[in-house]
């Protein structure tokens, strides 16, 4: 018997000698030795994992004896596997692991740490084509995270872009073609959404949230690394489309709400083939929602495939698909008299009955919109990468436009509705060979893109032409008198498909291609001239070649231009703190005109130089308290000169030299304060002029599409950590502006349009696995408007309800 225990005994320790289990541990800096927190650690092949904490420290403990792989995953860089092994129980310790700044492609979170901060995203890999931290950047953005439209249960990309400081809706989607998404003003500029993770994703509609993962709002002429394409003198919107990860899982979610709103979407990540590194994405939505108006609706469907295949660490693909097939009434704006004074200057005279829509929902836009993206990441060294960018895009229109507009003829604020069916298509292609370095010269650490970057846009256009469909007076009443006509005519005019049709009969449909091509050179470099000093310099080479309309080679054209950029940046605090100044340039190609009174004889075609746009601006940027507070501050002044306009002594010349100043200053504030609350704050004022020009209505006031003067938005949510109540949360907020033109010229006077101030709140209860919510749009249920030489309402008081089930 004693034999045989001590045999027992032997075997015992044998046992626990040879399942000896040890601890793995190291640090994770940056190419600058500085540490990162929330790096995800992986041991491959298992379930283990961690993150590193703010010193870049992590530990993984419990690990069985033998050879392991890391895998090390942070967004905005490479991903990197680190082999170790572990023997006799003893602690491994890997010391400092350097990640280099690359894709944005990670791996599953293992361990779900709290995240610091979640209304703020201070690192991107598309705003300067570099993977830069906010805190080092020299250009102003605002990002707005997927964790920011949760909290508010956001339905709509306008509702979304009430997040950004300084930007405001100037008016929604009309869905027409060629340029019926909807435009929103940026330091006193108009400019569209039309850029998708980084490159050209046009839209005749509205862009669907389901498939955001965040927008980028950047601030300010963006033509250095962006070109004219795609961006404004304000600034540029890119939205960041979801990605696949490594894992799986996913979401459904069903939201409700007033006037007949019901979206359906989910998300849904698998492994194609986990050893290969083959990952898929879909993200889908079905939405239907009618007016707070007598007429009027939209539906729409909506399919985002995506793929990720990491070949090894030095070679990876993704493809990116976004299908929108959608269909909607134009809202039908009242657009007020540019050339005569109205007889209303202000709501309050114009008796305006905000729910008639003058509209029917027989008469209705097809928004079909498709927009592909394949991208190629191969590691050429450890400093250097080569990024090749293939991007397509095709956006239509079919279907009825109707516009009001209010000539003066007829009196009593009659507004005169003409009509057209549209069939007009806009398709384009966009191909980007970027080489991203980061590496030394003379101690001197530079961060470089080189890129070339080839665009065509090609656009066709069948629509019918415009015709007279009847009068209608903001307060309902309707005639069939033709204001250009001499007899009074007492016709009435059906909103049917068949009436509509009948009177379209007549007018010619047009049949009209054109085709552009832009050509671009670009390189930037952010040089750190020490670790407290930086500096950016970019130039772009762009030439821009013209077909026009295809059977008309008098309108082709060409232009090159060059495009600077050049900013300084100091951080004080490193890391913390940085104060920055920035020149940044941007144009706009202009079609040479005809000119000249063709009664005297032959118009002649003259040609113009590009107009530009040139910014200067400086500010501070924070980031205190272990990213618990991020603000930027900033003061910009925008300068466009070679506008060309119309010549006031004759209709038929045109004339170059204008000139557009902008001026104001913007606050962005993210903060978290304590755990559980999350705020998010901004506040612009923006004063735009035309300076200098020699068309009188205009001169020495404010454009139209500057907007109102000031801006502000307010975001808090706090959600309850510990306790009975651990999961429920409430927000609570509020967006407003200032008064704003609708109407500025000298012949007409002003229309201005009111200030207003929307509060907003939301309730919800979070678990693992669900998440159920309430949502009060327009809380007081208060009447206010947007416009762009256009009254538009904006929706009344809305309720939503969510319910969300994550797998």
């Amino acid at each position: 018997m004693k034999n045989q225990l001590a045999l027992l005994l032997l075997l015992c320790l044998n046992s626990m000698a040879f399942s000896q289990r040890s601890t793995v541990s190291g640090t994770i800096k940056d190419n600058t030795q500085t540490p990162l927190l929330g790096v995800n650690i992986v041991v491959k092949n298992s379930q283990i994992g961690t993150q590193t904490d703010e010193k870049g420290h992590f530990e993984i403990a419990n690990l069985d004896e033998g050879a392991h792989t890391l895998s090390i995953s942070y967004l905005g860089f490479r991903t990197r596997d680190v082999p170790f092994t572990l023997t006799n129980g003893k602690a491994q310790d890997l010391g400092d692991l350097i990640l280099y700044e690359g894709n944005e492609i990670l791996t599953e979170v293992i361990v779900e740490g709290e995240r610091i901060n979640k209304f703020s995203r201070k690192k991107t890999a598309y705003v300067s084509k570099l993977p830069l931290k906010d805190i080092e950047n020299t250009q102003v953005y605002n990002t707005i995270t997927t964790d920011l439209l949760e909290s508010q249960i956001v339905t709509n990309f306008d509702d979304a872009l009430k997040n950004a400081a300084g930007v405001e809706n100037l008016w929604t989607s009309t869905g027409r073609g060629g340029d019926g998404a909807g435009y929103y003003s940026m330091r006193g500029f108009s400019v569209q959404p039309q850029l998708v993770n980084g490159l050209p994703g046009l839209t005749n509609g509205t862009i669907n949230p389901a498939n955001i993962e965040r927008i980028e709002v950047l601030k300010g002429p963006s033509a250095t690394l962006f070109g004219n394409a795609v961006s404004s003198y304000g600034g540029l919107i890119n939205v960041v489309t979801k990605k696949p990860y490594a894992g799986s899982g996913g979401e459904l979610s069903f939201t409700s709400g007033t006037y007949g709103l019901n979206q359906i979407t989910g998300d849904f990540n698998t492994a194609i083939n986990k050893s290969e590194n083959l990952y898929f994405r879909l993200n889908t939505s079905y939405s239907s929602e009618q007016s707070f108006q007598d007429a009027g609706f939209r539906k729409s469907f909506f399919v985002a495939p995506s793929l990720s295949y990491k070949v090894n660490n030095k070679l990876s693909f993704s493809f990116y698909g976004e299908i929108t097939q959608a269909e909607q009434t134009n809202p039908t704006f009242l657009f007020l008299n540019r050339g005569a004074p109205t007889e209303a200057q202000n709501l309050e005279e114009l008796g305006y009955n905000n729910k008639l829509s003058f509209t029917s929902n027989d008469l209705t836009l097809e928004n079909p919109t498709q927009n592909y993206r394949i991208e190629m990441d191969y590691k050429l060294s450890d400093t250097w990468q080569s990024q090749t960018l293939l991007s397509k895009s095709s956006t239509s229109t079919k279907g009825y436009y109707s516009y009001l507009y209010d000539y003066g003829i007829l009196g009593n604020d009659t507004f005169t509705r003409f009509i057209n069916k549209q069939n007009a298509n806009t398709q384009t292609t966009d191909i980007q060979q970027n080489f991203i370095g980061d590496f030394k010269i003379a101690s001197l650490r530079n961060r470089v893109v080189i890129g070339l970057d080839y665009f065509n846009a090609t656009e066709i256009n069948n629509s019918t032409g415009y015709a007279f469909y009847g009068n209608v007076t903001p307060e309902g009443g309707s005639n069939g008198d033709n204001p250009f006509t001499a007899d009074v005519e007492t016709d009435t005019y059906a909103l049917s498909t068949a009436a509509v049709d009948a009177v379209l009969a007549s007018q010619a449909v047009g049949n009209n291609k054109s085709k552009y091509h832009i050509y671009s050179l670009y390189a930037s470099d952010v040089l750190n001239i020490s670790n407290n000093l930086s500096a950016m310099l970019g130039l772009r080479v762009d030439h821009f070649d013209n077909e026009g309309n295809l059977v008309n080679l008098d309108d082709d054209y060409n232009q090159t231009t060059l495009s600077p950029k050049f900013g300084l940046l100091y951080q004080p605090i490193l890391d913390q703190l940085s104060i920055f100044a920035n020149y940044q340039n941007g144009f706009t190609n202009v079609a040479p005109q005809l000119v000249g009174d063709p009664n005297a004889g032959p118009q002649t075609l003259e040609t113009f130089d590009p107009e530009q746009a040139n910014q200067l601006e400086f500010g501070i940027k924070t980031n205190l308290f272990n990213n618990r507070l991020n603000a930027t501050i900033s003061y910009y002044d925008i300068k466009v000169k070679d506008r060309v306009i119309t010549d006031p002594s004759s209709p038929f010349n045109k004339i170059q030299g204008g000139e557009v100043e902008s001026k104001g200053f913007e606050i962005e504030v993210n903060a978290n304060p304590v755990k559980g609350l999350n705020l998010r704050a901004g506040f612009s004022n923006n004063d735009s002029e035309t300076t200098k020009s020699d068309n009188t209505e205009i001169l020495n006031r404010r454009p139209l599409e500057a907007g109102p003067e000031t801006q502000y938005n307010f975001w808090a949510n706090y959600e309850l950590q510990e306790g009975m109540l651990d999961g429920f949360g409430m927000g609570l907020g509020f967006n407003g502006a200032s008064e704003r033109f609708a109407i500025n010229y000298a012949s007409t006077g002003e229309f201005i349009l009111p200030s207003y101030t929307i509060a907003n709140a939301s309730l919800y209860y979070q678990a693992n696995k669900y998440r159920i919510g309430l949502k009060l749009n327009n809380v007081f249920n208060k009447e206010y408007y947007k416009g762009w030489s256009t009254i538009n309402p904006q929706a009344p008081r809305v309720l939503l309800a969510n319910f969300t089930y994550k797998f």
